[in-house]
This record gives C-alpha cells, sequence and structure tokens, in this order.
C-alpha cells in the first residue's frame, strides 16, 4: 500500500480509502447490511494497508456506522482512523449536534471519532451552521476529546467552496467531488489546489462517479485500448487521482471483494506523477469522449439562472445527460426523483422561454424541459433527441 501525508498531520494515510456508503445487502434493501460480507471485505483491506474508513449517520438508512463499529472489533479499531460525517441538514437545534455525535459514538463502538466532517456542506447548510453555533459545538467535542480532527464535504460551486475554507481556521481536512470527468465541477481542480495550498488534507469522493467511471464504455473503450499499458477503467480513473500530490486519498464505495482487492492491486502501484504525458492526454480525450454522448449541449454555465420559477436548468440537464452518457437511466431516474426537489425540477417549467437569449449554446431550454421530466420523472423507457 502507498501512503500520503495528511495535511499537516503527522501521519500517513493509505492511498485508498475504504467509503462505507455502498455495502453488500442481503435482500437489496440499503439497511440490511450483509454483516459477513462486510467484515470479510474490512478486514481484507485493514490486512492489505488501508487505514481510513469514511462512513456517515445517515448512510445504508442509519446503519452503515453500526456496521463498520461491528467490523472494527478484534483488535482493529486500533490499526485505523474513522471519518464520520454530522447531517446538517438534520440538525434542527443546537443540542441535536451534541446529541447526534453522542449516538455516532455508540453505534461505531469507539471513545472518539477521529476525523468529524459537517455533512454536504453548501451556502445555505454553512449559513445554518454559522447561525447555529455548530462550530463551536464542534471545537468543544475537540475540546472533550468526543472527535480529534474537523473538516466537512462539500457540494456547491467553487466561489462557495473558497468561502468556507477561509471561513474558519481549524479545518484539518475537506472532502469533495473529484474525478477526471469533474474537473470544473463544484469544487473541481481549483478547489482542490486552493484547499491544498491552504495546508488542507484533500479527501476525494466519487472517484469513479458512482461506479461510473469503472465501466466499460464504448465511448472510451477504444481511447483505453490504445495505451500499451493495459488497465480496468476503474484502474485509469484512480490512477488520474493519485497522479496529483494534492489528492490526499481516493475513497472508493467498494460492495464487492472483488472490487476490494482490484483497488487495492491499483492503489499498491500509485503516486504522484506517474503518469506520463501520452497517458495524460488519454484522460482528455476519455472526458471529450463520455461527454460528447450527451444529448443536450448544456455546459453548466448558469447563464440561464436564476430561473423565474424556480427550475434549476443546468442541473436538470446534467442528470438528463448522464443517463446517455453512463447507459444508466435507472441512475439518473433515482437522482432526478432524489436529489432535485419538485420545485426545482423540469416539471416547473412553464415555457416562458425567458431563459433562451440567455444561454451561450443557443439550447431550446423550454423544448427540452417537458422531455426530460417525461423520461426522468414518468419513467418512459428510453432517452429522448430533440
Amino acid at each position: 500500500m502507498q501512503y500520503r501525508k495528511f495535511g499537516k498531520l503527522d501521519w500517513q494515510v493509505s492511498a485508498l480509502g475504504f467509503g462505507c456508503m455502498r455495502l453488500p445487502t442481503i435482500d437489496g434493501k440499503a439497511g440490511n447490511i450483509d454483516q459477513e460480507k462486510t467484515e470479510a471485505m474490512i478486514h481484507q483491506a485493514i490486512d492489505a494497508g488501508v487505514n481510513y474508513f469514511d462512513t456517515a449517520y445517515v448512510y445504508h438508512d442509519q446503519m452503515s456506522e453500526t456496521s463498520l463499529g461491528k467490523a472494527l472489533q478484534g483488535g482493529y479499531r486500533e490499526k485505523v482512523r474513522i471519518a464520520t460525517k454530522s447531517p446538517i441538514w438534520l440538525i434542527k437545534q443546537p443540542d441535536d449536534f451534541d446529541r447526534m455525535l453522542d449516538e455516532q459514538l455508540i453505534r461505531l463502538q469507539t471513545d472518539a471519532i477521529d476525523f468529524y466532517l459537517l455533512h454536504a456542506l453548501d451556502k445555505g447548510s454553512w449559513s445554518k451552521v454559522q447561525k447555529l453555533g455548530l462550530l463551536q459545538k464542534s471545537e468543544k467535542a475537540l475540546a472533550d476529546g468526543r472527535i480529534r480532527y474537523l473538516g466537512f464535504s462539500f457540494h456547491d460551486n467553487l466561489q462557495t467552496f473558497k468561502q468556507i475554507v477561509d471561513g474558519y481556521d481549524a479545518w484539518t481536512f475537506c472532502q469533495i467531488q473529484y474525478n477526471y470527468l469533474d474537473t470544473d465541477f463544484q469544487a473541481g481542480t481549483a478547489g482542490l489546489k486552493y484547499a491544498a495550498e491552504k495546508g488542507l488534507a484533500v479527501v476525494v469522493m466519487e472517484s469513479l462517479r458512482g461506479g461510473k467511471l469503472a465501466l466499460d464504455l464504448p465511448s472510451t473503450r477504444p481511447i483505453w485500448a490504445e495505451s500499451a499499458k493495459k488497465r480496468t477503467p476503474a484502474d485509469w480513473a484512480l490512477q488520474w487521482l493519485w497522479n496529483q500530490p494534492e489528492v490526499t486519498l481516493a475513497l472508493s464505495g467498494m460492495g464487492t471483494m472483488q472490487q476490494v482487492e482490484e483497488n487495492i492491486a491499483s492503489a499498491d502501484v500509485s503516486g504522484p506523477g506517474t503518469l506520463n504525458a501520452a497517458e495524460l492526454a488519454m484522460y482528455k480525450m476519455a472526458q471529450d469522449a463520455i461527454e460528447a454522448t450527451s444529448p443536450i449541449p448544456c455546459t453548466g454555465c448558469e447563464y440561464c439562472l436564476p430561473c423565474p420559477n424556480g427550475v434549476a436548468i443546468p442541473r436538470n440537464f446534467a442528470t438528463y445527460n448522464e443517463a446517455a452518457m453512463f447507459e444508466d437511466i435507472n441512475s439518473s431516474r433515482f437522482a432526478y426523483k432524489t436529489w432535485i426537489p419538485k420545485d426545482q425540477n423540469a416539471s416547473a417549467c412553464i415555457q416562458c422561454d425567458e431563459c433562451l437569449s440567455k444561454c451561450p449554446q443557443q439550447i431550446a431550454i423550454s423544448t427540452w424541459m417537458p422531455v426530460v421530466h417525461e423520461v426522468l420523472g414518468l419513467n418512459q423507457e428510453y432517452v429522448k433527441t430533440v
């Protein structure tokens, strides 16, 4: 296993982190974790040198922390560090922070959480953190030893990311979505470098875009085939991250023993600056090839916003495009119905056409919106083109 310095700490973290969001289940129900398989996977990872495990209060219908806590008994807890998260959106009053933290300590069967994150910060939740005094609550938890280091995970734009990084002096680390397809998405490459320059450890989530970059996509297959070095699509994606010195570790939400073994093998041969110029050029080609399969040429510039009716136009388009790019309409339907509020989804469009003159790509936005809702919201069996 390869190791990297964790920000300013005098501690080396494994290049591969184990994400406990996609553990194996018995019947497909998120809360019914297959504990026997999970423990075998976790023990295999630890024995191979993985020393960072990431979970959250809400993962697996609030059962992930409990499962991880059980798996780390018998001497394994002392070999690793645990990261888990405070669900800011569930906190209604300041005391909820302590109540949930204490509950997490019980679930994880530990006296202290090594790395504690304020979960999924964006502009709105960052304001809530400040309003409810949750940084002060966190500092008390640091002082009494219930948590050892404080960080945050993030889902918003680069400007907001910088505001949060600069808004508190005691961050130890942050967690961002990042992969070779998301270089300009949310914090992106600029945010990665910004945080690293500030001395923060940067933990990468969605290293494989929820497993999508591990697929043998027709659009990228001929690109990877041109390389003399043969790798799986997942290995290509992970090596791109590990090639960057600013990436502290890459999380992978592993759900099978095969994924554990393959990712460990990838991490074993990883390192900054290990990719040559020809290989790096292939990633840009792969990014372009995947994006070329998007039915809607939206660049996410957001010039169309704000929509007078509240429609999250780029987000709707991105969710629709992913169905085509990764040939996975069910995941896009789930994302559309779960993560885009009803008053912001495509059905809220009234075809006022105010956005048409603002779009640099001259997309027929009001024409596309009913199509997006028909395919993602009404369970049609195909992705249309307009």
